[in-house]
């Protein structure tokens, strides 16, 4: 059951019950009325994962819909527990009179999805430890080397993954990120990437936000509430 399924495999072992396959994990949608009820299917599907729910299940609370995310917390990718537990999930929402899917072609915004971003660099090994720093990411479990993705620890942002170029683009980048932090922690996050080999571009407007750029020049703004009103 510890066994990493293909891509097909996992996609073709979920798709009946509900699940979508995206990017190394198994995501679904269960439609509720009231964030009591969501509290309630968090109950009842972390009752029937058992032990298991530690390591592979997430939920993410809404007072619309419960997302239901399975991934295994040792490799960062989909098992055939995964798998199964996605069987059983399903079976047990159904039975509680609830229907878990992927919001595709329903009235929904949109269907479940993952969201990653790339910062396209030269020497990845040489910006990826400022891109770590300032967003307070860790290597992806079983990932840890010079040129791998980096993950939120909380699972609450984007992941990060590093595209090789061929040359640099001396341009100004059209896209940079905000990093939004508390205010008594933002100097903090400052001085660890800059010990990453991020520069200070400038602090004219700290404390609402200092500019900072990794060692190819790519931006990013550390942000705090302050330094706004008036």
């Amino acid at each position: 059951m510890r066994q990493r399924l293909s891509r097909p495999a996992a996609s073709a072992a979920v798709t009946d019950h509900g699940w979508r396959y995206l990017l190394g994990s198994l995501r679904t949608s269960v439609p509720v009325t009231s964030l009591s009820e969501a509290v309630e299917v968090a109950t009842l599907t972390t009752a029937r994962c058992g032990q298991d729910a530690d390591r592979h299940l997430r939920l993410d609370l809404r007072p619309d819909r419960v997302i239901l995310t399975l991934q295994s917390a040792d490799h960062a990718d989909v098992t055939a527990r995964d798998a199964d537990l996605a069987a059983r999930l399903t079976a047990a929402l159904r039975d509680a009179g609830l229907r878990p899917g992927p919001e595709i072609g329903a009235e929904a915004a949109r269907s479940v999805q993952v969201v990653e971003l790339a910062v396209d660099a030269i020497d990845i090994a040489a910006v990826r430890p400022f891109w770590k720093a300032v967003l307070g990411y860790v290597d992806e479990p079983g990932h840890s080397g010079p040129t791998d993705p980096l993950v939120d620890p909380l699972g609450q942002s984007p992941a990060i993954w590093f595209q090789q170029m061929d040359q640099p683009r001396p341009q100004r980048n059209r896209l940079h990120l905000d990093i939004c932090v508390p205010h008594d922690e933002a100097l903090t996050r400052i001085e660890a990437s800059l010990a990453a080999g991020g520069r200070l571009v400038s602090a004219t407007r700290a404390p609402a936000f200092w500019i900072l750029a990794d060692a190819e020049g790519n931006e990013a703004c550390v942000t705090t509430w302050q330094g706004r009103d008036g």
